[in-house]
């Protein structure tokens, strides 16, 4: 069964696609934290970050390069943004396939965790 990314990717469930290419697709969240918050999710299925395999490192790569660009383009580049992967339950993944948070666009703060 296809997940929820799965399913935007393919073009079965609406999203606010801001960049797509044959690698990588980029949509706005749809309960965001900030600003500007984009998600970049592979097209290709990785369900964790525990799930990457060395020939995933160009992909990875990748996602970030248009993490970068989208940054720009919101104009949040140059007062900053946080990228975030979360991995498994704890690390607060809900979806699972692996997706990489573009969130900007105010003072964010330090990270905090708390116990």
């Amino acid at each position: 069964m296809a997940n929820i990314f799965e399913k935007i990717i393919a073009g079965e469930l609406p999203a606010d696609i801001v960049y797509r290419d044959d690698q990588v697709t980029a949509f706005r969240d749809i309960n965001p934290a900030a600003p500007t918050h984009i998600l970049i999710v592979p097209n290709k299925v990785i369900p964790t970050a525990n799930d990457i395999q060395p020939e995933d490192e160009p992909l990875i790569g990748h996602m970030i390069y248009v993490a970068k660009s989208l940054a720009e383009k919101e104009g949040i580049s140059q007062d900053g943004y946080r990228l975030i992967i979360n991995c498994n339950r704890h690390g607060g993944q809900e979806v699972f396939h692996l997706h990489l948070h573009l969130i900007g666009g105010r003072p964010l703060g330090p990270m905090v965790v708390r116990k």
